[in-house]
C-alpha cells in the first residue's frame, strides 16, 4: 500500500500531541504485574515440531517461558489455568501489516480522509486495529508502510503499556522511485505539497536509497520495505513494472544490512522481483506475477515468500459490494488475484520458504488469522501453514531466539484455540485467550 507524507516538522509536533492524548489511558491500558502461570490444554503447539503434544502445559514466570510438554512441572504457588479441550500454540505472528491505516471500502473516501484528518486524530484510531490485532491472537507483527511516524508512535505506545496491542516492527515508511507505488501518486503536480524525496522515502539512485534507509533507522525503523514493483493500489503505475534498478536495490539492502536491519520488498512482477532477490533481499511480499527463475532463485537463497492472500481476498469481497473502487485498480486487483493462487502452489512445490503475512488494512483489522485457511486451501499443510505464522515468521523476523516456539526462556506469547487445528484449520480464527510477555489481554474460558 500507499503512504501519506507530511513536512517533517509537522509530523512530529502533531504526532507528539496524538501521543500525548494517548496517555490519558495508560491508567485502563497499563500491563498488570507479571507472575507465575500454568496453562494446561488437551493439546499443544510448539511452534516447530510436525505433530501436536498431548496433553499440553506451559509454565510461564516473570513473563517467559519455563518448560514447556506433557510432563512440565507445576510449581508451588502458581496460578493454573485450565484451559480444556484446547490447543495451546505461540502467539501468532503478522509478516506484513499497516495497523496504522484504516480499513476503507470507498478509495475516494480514504483519500479524502488522509488528507482531511488530524494527525492526532489518526494516531488515536491506530489504537483499535492494535487492540483488535492482539485480541486475534498475533502477539508480533512486521508493519511495513506507514506515514507521519505514526507506526513509531504507535509501537512505543504499546511497549510502555499505554495501550494494549502486538509487538511491532516497524518501517517508518516504504522506500520507493519516483511516482511508484511507495509515493503518492495519482494527484496533480503540487495537490499534496512539496515534491517527495528520501526523507520521506522516495528515491533517485542508489545515493538516495542510501541516505533513505538511514534516515528511517534514525528515526526508529526497525525494518527497511521498499517497493520494487508497481502495486495494486495506486493509480498510475503497473503492477508489475519494475520500479528500482538494480543499483538502487543493491544500496538499499546493503545499507539495511549494514545496519543490522532485515529487508522486504513488494513485489507482484517478476523482474522487479528478481533485481531485489539479487540484492539480498530477505522476503518478497506478495509475489503475485512471479517467474520461475525468480522462485528458483528464492528457493537458492532462502528468500521467504509472504504471499497475503488475505489482501485479494480483501479486494474480492469489496468488488462483490460494488465498493468504490477506479477501474485502474480494479483491473490490477483482478490480475493479481488471478495470478497469486497459481504463484503460491508453485512456491509451495519447489519448497520456497513461506511466512504468513495478511496485509492488514486491505482487509478489516482484527481477520489475520484467516491467512491460515487461505494457505491451506491451496495445497499447504495445516501443520505447515501453523509454523509459517509461527516459527516461520520469527526466523523471517530474526526473532527466533525470543518468539516463535513454545520454549523454555523465549517470551511467554501464547494463545489458545478450541478443539484441534490440524482437524481444522480455521480454529485458528477463533482465539479465545491470549497472552503476551507473561501478561494474559483474553481469556474467555474464565
Amino acid at each position: 500500500m500507499a503512504r501519506g507524507h507530511l513536512g517533517a516538522a509537522v509530523r512530529a509536533v502533531a504526532v507528539a500531541a496524538g501521543l500525548a492524548a494517548l496517555c490519558g489511558l495508560a491508567a485502563k491500558a497499563q500491563a498488570p504485574v507479571k507472575k507465575t502461570y500454568v496453562l494446561k490444554a488437551a493439546r499443544l503447539f510448539d511452534g516447530k515440531s510436525n505433530a501436536l503434544v498431548k496433553p499440553g502445559i506451559v509454565v510461564v514466570s516473570d513473563g517467559k517461558i519455563v518448560a514447556a510438554g506433557s510432563s512440565a512441572s507445576v510449581p508451588a504457588g502458581a496460578e493454573v489455568i485450565d484451559l480444556r479441550d484446547a490447543t495451546l500454540l505461540p502467539g501468532f505472528i503478522d509478516a506484513h501489516t499497516h495497523l496504522t491505516m484504516m480499513y476503507r471500502e470507498d478509495y475516494t473516501r480514504a483519500a479524502l480522509e488522509g488528507l482531511q484528518k488530524p494527525i492526532p486524530q489518526m494516531a488515536i484510531e491506530t489504537t483499535q486495529n492494535a487492540n483488535v490485532t492482539l485480541m486475534a491472537g498475533f502477539t508480533t507483527v512486521r508493519d511495513v508502510g506507514s506515514g507521519h511516524y505514526l507506526d513509531v508512535g504507535l509501537r512505543n505506545a504499546i511497549d510502555s503499556g499505554v495501550v494494549p496491542g502486538p509487538r511491532m516492527l516497524v518501517s517508518v515508511h516504504a522506500i520507493g522511485a519516483t511516482g511508484g507505488h511507495c509515493d503518492e501518486n495519482g494527484f496533480r503536480e503540487g495537490a499534496i505539497g512539496q515534491e517527495t524525496g528520501p526523507e520521506v522515502g522516495v528515491v533517485n539512485g542508489a545515493d538516495q536509497a542510501r541516505q533513505a534507509v538511514r534516515l528511517a533507522h534514525k528515526y526508529g525503523a526497525t525494518v527497511i520495505k521498499t517497493c520494487a514493483t508497481g502495486g495494486v493500489l495506486s493509480m498510475v503505475d503497473a503492477v508489475d513494472a519494475p520500479q528500482l534498478t538494480q543499483a538502487e536495490l543493491d544500496a538499499l539492502v546493503s545499507e539495511a544490512h549494514n545496519l543490522a536491519l532485515k529487508a522486504a520488498a513488494h513485489a507482484h512482477g517478476a523482474e522487479g522481483a528478481k533485481r531485489a532477490i539479487r540484492a539480498g533481499i530477505d522476503s518478497i511480499e506478495h509475489g503475485s506475477f512471479l517467474d520461475d527463475e525468480a522462485l528458483d532463485m528464492m528457493k537458492q537463497r532462502g528468500t521467504y515468500l509472504v504471499p497475503t492472500l488475505l489482501a485479494p481476498q480483501g479486494l474480492l469481497e469489496q468488488m462483490a459490494k460494488r465498493a468504490n473502487i477506479p477501474p485502474a485498480i480494479r483491473e490490477k486487483a483482478e490480475r493479481a488475484m488471478k495470478a497469486a493462487p497459481d504463484t503460491f502452489k508453485r512456491a509451495l512445490a519447489k519448497g520456497v520458504r513461506i511466512g504468513l503475512g495478511t496485509d492488514a488494512a486491505v482487509y478489516p483489522h482484527g481477520r489475520n488469522a484467516e491467512e491460515f485457511h487461505l494457505m491451506v486451501d491451496l495445497g499447504m499443510k495445516p501443520i505447515d501453514a501453523l509454523k509459517a505464522g509461527t516459527s516461520a515468521d520469527a526466523d523471517l523476523l530474526g526473532m527466533s531466539d525470543k518468539i516463535g516456539t513454545l520454549e523454555p526462556g523465549k517470551f511467554a506469547d501464547v494463545v489458545a484455540v478450541p478443539g484441534d487445528p490440524l482437524e481444522n484449520i480455521r480454529q485458528t480464527e477463533h482465539v479465545f485467550f491470549v497472552m503476551k510477555d507473561g501478561v494474559i489481554y483474553r481469556n474467555d474460558h474464565q
